[in-house]
This record gives structure tokens, sequence and C-alpha cells, in this order.
């Protein structure tokens, strides 16, 4: 049985005037079955997350169980300050059941709900994309910032050339090749029989 090959991956940048040719581009790129890693712009541009294969994010999820903790809190604070621990009667409303008093909580609750989604999703998109303080910016060119728009490739050397013949045939301005690297190879069990 022969061992595995360590691949060389090359690292190609498409850059781009316009939006339309680098969606027009992504959609061939992926036509011809090359993975697009990523692609940065100056501004957000519609629909491009299922253009390059980006599936849908799950920060949603995060919303929700941070919304049901923020309700959570909220009504066991309610419940401990004004049922439990010091029942006051204010405006007549009776405070030894917290059934009873729900409509007078309702705002605090969906302050406390909105409060809580929103930090905790903040929080979390920061993380997520590792956007703390002290780290390295992961901008591959910096005029993307500015006007221009970028294709960033890791590919083998058959799909290496067939990008950069599809990059410049859909109006790529420039195409870079930044370098390449070793994959090593995967680590194989031999059998022993």
């Amino acid at each position: 049985m022969g061992s595995p090959v360590a691949k060389n991956k090359h690292i190609i940048h498409g850059v781009f005037n316009d939006e339309v040719p680098l969606l027009e581009a992504c959609k061939k790129l992926r036509a011809a079955g090359i993975r697009i890693k990523d692609v940065f712009s100056p501004m957000p541009i519609h629909g491009i997350d299922g253009v390059i294969g980006v599936p849908r994010t799950r920060i949603a999820i995060c919303a929700f169980i941070y919304g049901i903790t923020g309700t959570s809190l909220a009504t066991l604070m309610m419940w401990y300050m004004m049922i439990h621990d010091w029942p006051n009667d204010i405006g007549g409303k009776p405070n030894w059941a917290y059934f009873y008093n729900v409509p007078a909580f309702i705002p605090i609750t969906f302050e406390s709900t909105v409060f809580c989604a929103a930090h905790g999703m903040a929080l979390t998109y920061f993380l997520r994309c590792w956007l703390v303080p002290g780290a390295k910016a992961k901008n591959p060119d910096p005029r993307t910032t500015d006007d221009k728009f970028l294709i960033y490739l890791e590919l083998g050397d058959e799909q290496a050339k067939k990008a950069e013949e599809i990059l410049n045939a859909n109006g790529a301005e420039e195409v870079n090749h930044k370098g390449s690297f070793v994959v090593p190879p995967a680590y194989v069990l031999e059998e022993t029989h």
C-alpha cells in the first residue's frame, strides 16, 4: 500500500473593480468545481453567501437562547424581589402569587430579553470572527476596504490554472499569486497482517 503524497496549494487573489463581474466569476468558479475560500469587498453584496457556498448562519439560534436566558432571569428576579423577598402592596395589586402580576412585569421581561439577546449576539459575533483587541486583521488586501473586490482561493496545481483562466475571462483586474504551501499527507494506518 503506497503512502499518501503531500499536495501543493496555491494562494490566488482575483481583484475586481465591481461586484457584478465578481459575482459572475464566483458562479463560474463554483460551476467548475472550484471551492472559493473567501470574498472580500468594501460593502455588503446581496446574495454572495449562496453563490460562494457559505452555509446559513446559526447566530439566530444563539439569539433565541440568549433571549430565553434574559426572559428567565427577568422572571426569576421579579419573582424573588416582588413576591418572595419583599412583597409590597403597590396600587392594590396582589403580591402573593407571581401569575397575578404578570401584566405589570411584561415591560421589564421584554427589556431584559432584548438586552440579553443583543449583547449575547454581539459578543458571540466578536468571538466567532475573532474581532478582539490585538487580533491581527485577516484582510489580505487593504484596497478591499476602499474600492476593490477580491476572491481568495487556495487551490491545487490543476485547479489553479483553471481558476486563473476563469478569473481573467470574467473581468478580473488582477490575478495575483500570493505564494503556495504544502499540505502534509493525511495519517494513514498501515495494515499489519
